[in-house]
């Protein structure tokens, strides 16, 4: 066809659409007819197709979810039964018909994250250049996040995989793979602790990652405590010396290497003094230029004194048990047989009771699952002696060994502002008790009640009702906190302000850090013995009055182990504890190692997911699950002493373990 036919028949073509709302009969040499629509129906019967855009493959949207189910996948809310329309797709008929390479959204979804690699690599080879140009950059987005989460050890989970299902350490890496799988070049990327929940084994592919992406020209800042981490980077800022009030200061900022060189070096005299040097005669603030393709950078501070390059270096360590607590035929025990949910394949395994047991294994192999939906609710039925039929195994035995099971986890130890370490640990009880037996308070006939900021109409502020701030909604931005303009955010009234105790009032006594508090009420047992046990778990920077919501997970554990340790009578409860090394340096997972310990001596048993080192060597036993994650785990790889474990080529944990101890 030549130039001036083609553009009369497009002309035709418009005007015919134009006229007939959408519809084109072209007739043909040998008196074929044909029907074309641009509406995406059917000239037959009428039928039209809506139009293909994203909310059409999305169950949250009425445009694409099965109007059955509306997007849920299952017959009736909370039910476990697929939905008889969609058969648990989630998805419209009219979604489901669209098809690319040859599956729709569903069975593309329902693929393993490996094998959807292999499917759009193979789809990108099969696709004509003008499809390319259209999809290019759509597909290269999704082959990235794949590429990601394969290189980072996610191969085996399907794409539609339920967030709830997942491992602590599978999470993690998805919500990394959301932000990092980009694969940009020239970014900067700021990471808080992607190692939590990681076996060594998985670090070790992600730290590679990072390292790559890196490579690629991006900036990457991690705030971290993994070992492995540090070391595969080029610049560490470590800010100390202590916490808290003794903290906020950059203890030394420059290269990883020079934080590790520096070596003591003993030097003989006749007085057999020694004295220690820095490998580099370097000043501590001279430029460095070169190593890290930079002009010059700064380098701040001293490498020794900084208490994380101890620890790197090995200068201080944490110590393996003199001696472990035997596990023999003796030993108490918990059995569980045959456990089979989720990835769990007949499990039967013994935990030993009275002792510090770990239970490893790579991300995803069924840790979590055996120990807080297999053991934890059997337990649980066994105190509140509820009748409850077992499901997902086959028996429990051991359970008259035991008299209660508490989770200690990293959640906030208050749902409000209110809550804070005095009152969490119950201390703040005998403070306001001994607040009202002052002569002051007992002349002016107040009771404890009139110490309290969560009492009305006693001695808080009614301004503020005890906060100490007044909340300013500012409708469609976050809520701003301003101080509180008649207590000044002292929280109490005037008249309750005037009692003191040994000079100091009520709201300096919740102003004082646990460490000055442990001095202060040295006299007092039952507020001295708690406030000493926070302190021995590393945390006395913390106030007495310091806000719940303003602690870190690693803070709020601790704070519970501390209420624990505090109690007396506990030498038969079980306590589960799902990676509570998270967020720790190394000093802190010293000292909450001394406390697990402490737990265990007065009669009490461990359970602990953990995939750090130092917590894993310290213990008397080990479970060890894998061999993989997902549907390649669930099963027993390995038991026993961490150096027995150590000795099982089949486990990836005791590879690791092999290098500590």
């Amino acid at each position: 066809m030549t130039g001036e036919v083609l553009s009369r028949l497009a002309e035709a073509v418009e005007a015919a659409v134009g006229l007939s709302n959408g519809l084109c009969v072209a007739i043909f040499g040998d008196g074929e007819e044909q029907t074309f629509s641009t509406l995406y129906s059917c000239p037959k019967d009428g039928f039209s197709f809506p139009e293909i855009e994203p909310r059409l493959f999305s169950f949250n949207s009425p445009y694409g979810y099965c109007e059955a189910c509306t997007g849920l996948g299952t017959k009736e809310l909370f039910s476990v039964e697929d939905c008889p329309v969609c058969l648990g797709k989630r998805l419209n008929v009219n979604a489901l018909s669209v098809k690319i390479g040859g599956k729709n959204i569903w069975e593309i979804t329902n693929l393993s994250i490996s094998e959807a690699r292999e499917f759009f690599a193979a789809l990108e080879l099969d696709l004509p250049e003008r499809t390319m140009q259209i999809c290019g950059m759509v597909l290269k987005e999704i082959q990235n996040r794949l590429q990601f989460m394969y290189d980072v050890g996610l191969h085996y989970l399907t794409l539609n995989r339920k967030a709830g299902t997942l491992s602590g350490g599978e999470a993690q890496r998805i919500r990394l793979a959301s932000q990092v799988g980009t694969r940009l070049v020239g970014a900067l990327y700021v990471l808080d602790e992607p190692t939590i929940g990681l076996h060594q084994r998985d670090n070790d592919r992600l730290v590679k990652t990072l390292r790559a992406l890196c490579d690629a020209g991006n900036t990457i800042i991690v705030v971290e405590h993994d070992e492995d981490t540090i070391k595969v980077s080029d610049w560490i800022v470590d800010i100390g010396p202590g916490a808290g009030k003794h903290g906020g200061e950059i203890v030394f900022s420059g290269p990883v290497q020079t934080l590790l060189d520096v070596k003591p070096i003993v030097i003989s005299t006749t007085k057999e003094k020694s004295l220690s040097q820095s490998r580099t005669d370097r000043d501590s603030s001279s430029p460095l230029k070169g190593s890290l393709g930079m002009t010059s950078a700064r380098i701040d501070g001293d490498p020794k004194k900084s208490l994380t390059g101890k620890y790197l270096r090995g200068e201080v360590t944490i110590p393996m048990p003199l001696k472990r607590r035997e596990v023999d035929r003796a030993t108490p025990k918990l059995k569980i047989k045959k456990a089979n949910l989720h990835n769990l394949k007949n499990v039967t395994v013994e935990i030993p009771l009275r002792r510090f047991v770990c239970l490893t294994g790579v991300s995803g192999s069924g840790k979590s699952t055996l120990m807080n939906e297999i053991l934890r609710p059997a337990v649980m039925n066994k105190i509140f002696r509820q009748k409850k039929k077992l499901e997902n195994c086959l028996s429990v035995d051991g359970l008259e060994y035991l008299d209660g099971v508490i989770t200690i986890d990293q959640s906030s130890i208050g749902r409000t502002s209110r809550s804070n370490p005095a009152t969490y640990t119950k201390c703040f009880d005998h403070i306001r008790a001994l607040f009202a037996e002052t002569a002051e308070a007992r002349m002016r006939g107040y009771t404890a009640s009139r110490f309290s900021f969560n009492v009305k109409n006693a001695g808080r502020c009614e301004n503020c009702e005890g906060k100490g701030v007044l909340e300013i909604e500012m409708h469609f931005l976050p809520s701003v906190e301003v101080t509180c303009d008649v207590c000044k955010g002292l929280r109490f009234t005037n008249e309750t302000l005037a009692v003191e105790y040994n000079g100091k009032n009520i709201a300096e006594v919740l102003a004082m850090t646990i460490e000055d508090a442990e001095e202060f009420f040295r006299d007092i047992p039952m507020i001295y013995d708690k406030l000493k046990i926070l302190n021995e778990v590393g945390l006395d920077y913390l106030t007495l009055g310091q806000s719940a919501t303003t602690l870190s997970g690693g803070e709020a554990q601790r704070i519970k182990l501390s209420r624990e340790l505090a109690r007396y009578g506990t030498t038969k409860t079980l306590y589960l504890l799902d990676e509570p090394t998270t967020g720790l340096h190394y000093d802190d997972v010293r000292k909450l190692l001394e406390v697990l310990q402490r737990l265990v001596n007065q009669g009490n048993t461990i359970l602990v997911i953990e995939h750090n080192l130092d917590i894993i060597k310290a213990s008397d036993w080990i479970i060890d699950l894998g061999p993989e994650g997902g549907d390649k785990g669930g099963e027993v790889v390995a038991v026993g002493t961490p150096e027995e474990v150590a000795k099982k080529a089949a486990s990836f944990t005791g590879a690791y373990l092999k290098r500590v101890i």
